[in-house]
């Protein structure tokens, strides 16, 4: 069920969203997916210290992920 979640569908996700972190002078990178399906992302730049960053994973990232692989467990965030 989770062998559908792979590096490559993530990193599409994450290319989705990525012109919008960098124009804000961050951008996001894949740490890992786990055996379970839960995805652990890293906050690079500008992202990992703005006040907005949390919105920023629910509304932005996660979403981007999720809609493209909704049977994604967890999804967190290092901070840089």
């Amino acid at each position: 069920m989770r062998s559908t979640i792979t590096p490559t569908k993530v990193q599409e996700s994450l290319n989705s969203i990525r012109p919008y972190l960098q124009k804000d002078g961050g951008d996001v990178e894949l740490v890992e997916i786990t055996d379970n399906g839960d995805i652990v992302l890293k906050l690079l730049g500008a992202c990992s210290s703005c006040s907005m960053s949390e919105m920023t994973m629910t509304a932005g990232i996660e979403q981007a992920i999720r809609s493209v692989m909704p049977e994604v467990g967890k999804i967190t965030a290092l901070k840089d």
